[in-house]
């Protein structure tokens, strides 16, 4: 037996395993930091918002649950989609300059969200308030959307083959710990300020949070400074020299020039057509025309979509393994969705007159605060674990619980279930970012980033749309209705178990291609 078989064979001490990881992180560059102390302001700041808007929406804008949904919809999905065209924003101007910008525009964004309730404007669909809100929306979408590939690219240049997976677990458990802190933030402002911004106070909130976005930019502009930037990529660089990692780009090939003329004339036709349905098509008469007026908006943006990636030889979605794996995933990540797009409103009717109603952010930000104990955790304990499998575990440990909701109302299940819920997500969320961005080629990690979310943003159009329906059928306002929440959570509980049954029946074919860097 020579040296390096006795090697493996010794006994590994397991504390040493989980400690070394976080031992590697805390010497990691100081930039990394420079992420890390903002995605934990933004992760406040965001999810504290996801988790109020609705009540705002619906309390403050006076919109129906239906069109408070929508609302969700296209604010959540417009971010991840926005990622699909500006996740190479990093990769171009760098890490970050696209960190400063993004959050800029997110301070003005929010401060149009804050001013629709602070001057007495008037609600509804279609009024001053709800534009100034969709303004503000639309804001953070094109930040957001530059903010989370930028953030993702600058932890794989600032960290190296010891950090990186306690990196992106790190920076992926800090933002759950922002998101669990604005429960606790949120509902110590909102009773103080009931009457300066009736009737609930959020716009206080909401003004507190416009505070914050702009610290977290602060925080990016005096701790990652330049210097800081390129002295963090250097001593990376040096330890894969030292390493034998190799870092030669010499067999990178051209860019070739592509013909986008028939692309432009697709999305054209598609863009004309879905104009005409609004406006023209919107007088068409009968049911079965009026569904049909949105199929050559559709038919062209399918055409466009399909010349975009056929000119593209290198596009991820030419792998039919990297497009089954992200797609696959749709259906549990509904289960992500749901936290912001019908667990407040649950822990806030369903619990009526309880403190767990009065607290619903609180609750509502439970799994959050799970994540960040859990996730560097999992990951310094999973770290050699095949990438496919964690899959297959994460996804089953998610769904499962959920059908622990299904039985009733109960404050016990709805704790059970966010912590079984918590433990499967910290399980496979940030293995997957990370397979993501470590397959990524040199200089477009920002770029896949943004692809790799393409499925997460049909799941939030998706189930922003029938999510506010579900609600106002099953879980209504009390007064309102009769609540059967049992069968609400039972059918969300039937669509998140499609994602880790189809991977275990796919595991022949994918299986095998899951490590690290291959397909």
């Amino acid at each position: 037996m020579d040296m390096e078989e006795k090697k493996d064979t010794q006994v590994k001490n397991p504390l040493r395993e989980i400690i070394d990881p976080f031992i590697n992180l805390v010497k990691a560059p100081r930039a990394l930091w420079g992420i890390n102390v903002s995605y934990f302001l933004e992760g406040l700041v965001y999810f504290g918002i996801l988790t109020i808007l609705g009540k705002y929406l619906s309390e403050n804008v006076e919109l129906k649950d239906l069109h408070a949904g929508w609302v969700y919809s296209g604010f959540t999905g417009g971010i991840t989609f926005a990622m699909l065209f500006l996740g190479g924003v990093s990769d171009r101007i760098g890490v970050r300059v696209a960190l400063i910008l993004s959050l800029a525009l997110m301070v003005f964004g929010r401060f149009f969200i804050a001013a629709s309730g602070s001057f007495g404007l008037s609600s509804g669909m279609g009024s001053p308030m709800f534009f100034f809100v969709i303004l503000g929306l639309f804001m953070v979408v094109i930040g957001y959307g530059m903010y989370q590939p930028a953030a993702y690219a600058g932890v794989k240049k600032f960290t190296n083959k010891k950090t990186a997976t306690m990196g992106y677990a790190m920076i992926y458990a800090l933002m759950n710990l922002g998101a669990f802190f604005s429960g606790i933030i949120s509902p110590r402002i909102r009773p103080h300020f009931e009457d300066k911004f009736p009737p609930n106070g959020l716009t206080a909130v909401f003004w507190a949070y416009v505070g914050l976005t702009f610290l977290a930019m602060l925080t990016v502009v005096f701790i990652l400074t330049k210097k800081t930037e390129i002295n963090a990529i250097k001593a990376v660089k040096e330890s894969k020299r030292k390493n034998s990692e190799s870092t030669s780009q010499e067999n990178i090939a051209p860019k070739e020039k592509i013909d986008n003329t028939q692309l432009i004339i697709y999305a054209i036709l598609a863009a004309a057509s879905l104009i005409l349905s609004l406006t023209v098509g919107k007088n068409v008469s009968g049911k079965v025309m009026q569904q049909l007026r949105w199929f050559p908006a559709i038919l062209f943006t399918i055409f466009a979509i399909y010349d975009f990636i056929k000119r593209r030889p290198g596009h991820p979605f030419r792998n039919s393994k990297f497009s089954f794996f992200i797609f696959v995933l749709i259906p549990v990540q509904t289960l992500f969705a749901h936290n912001w797009l019908t667990l407040p409103y649950y822990i806030d009717r369903a619990f009526h007159g309880t403190v767990v109603s009065s607290n619903f952010e609180f609750f509502s930000n439970l799994n959050p605060l799970l994540i960040f104990v859990l996730a560097p955790m999992v990951a310094a304990l999973t770290e050699k674990v095949n990438i496919y499998k964690m899959m297959i575990l994460g996804t089953f440990t998610m769904a499962l619980p959920t059908f622990l909701l299904a039985i009733g109302p109960n404050p016990v299940l709805l704790l059970t279930y966010i912590l079984f819920m918590s433990i499967g997500e910290a399980m496979w969320q940030p293995r997957f970012l990370q397979w993501v961005a470590e397959i990524a080629p040199e200089g477009q990690t920002g770029a896949y980033m943004g692809i790799a979310q393409f499925p997460w943003f049909l799941t939030k159009v998706i189930t922003g749309l029938y999510s506010g329906w579900l609600l106002s059928i099953y879980c209504p306002k009390p007064g309102e209705g009769i609540q059967n929440t049992q069968t609400l959570w039972l059918i969300y509980s039937f669509i998140a178990i499609i994602s880790p049954v189809v991977l275990l029946l796919a595991k022949g074919w994918m299986g095998k291609g899951m490590e690290k860097k291959e397909i």
